[in-house]
């Protein structure tokens, strides 16, 4: 019975996106390629990709892969970036996107939330995006793979 338990805990804790079991959707319309594959850095102040890259155009529009809260849009490191807060402590982030939303803003799951940029670098196309997700607060987030939290990914339980 406490297999069970920690089972259950493990799920609430791994919970997607929003409360009510929604899970991400795909930022860019069609279903982009992915370009660039997550490569989670251990410890997480190493080296690694924090997030995935997808093959876009250049003005292509960016979609809110949840809803949530607009935390940051605006200029970091001299790149253009959106991040939103979802509902159970996961934050999305969208570079190089020029904002459509403004901080603050709260937006639905496929909201335009700006157009892609170009100058990606290490971007094997004209244009892609850099999506990340991390569980937690900026200062000590666990980066996760946003391609494991689409809708289109099975969930797959694994022994304990």
């Amino acid at each position: 019975m406490r297999w069970l338990a920690l089972v259950a805990a493990a799920l609430v804790w791994a919970a997607p996106a929003g409360a009510d079991g929604e899970r991400l959707r795909w930022p860019l319309q069609p279903r982009p390629t992915v370009a660039r594959a997550f490569d989670a850095p251990s410890p997480h102040w190493q080296r690694g990709h924090r997030g995935v890259d997808l093959a876009g155009s250049t003005g292509q529009s960016v979609y809110a892969a949840a809803a949530g809260t607009v935390v940051f849009a605006g200029e970091l490191a001299g790149r253009p970036l959106v991040s939103i807060a979802h509902p159970g402590g996961l934050r999305t982030s969208y570079e190089p996107v020029q904002p459509a939303v403004r901080a603050g803003q709260l937006v639905d799951t496929g909201t335009a939330i700006g157009v892609l940029d170009a100058g990606h670098a290490g971007c094997p196309t004209a244009a892609c995006l850099h999506w990340g997700a991390m569980w937690g607060p900026a200062s000590r987030a666990d980066y996760v793979d946003p391609l494991g939290l689409l809708a289109t990914t099975p969930i797959r339980l694994k022994p304990v």
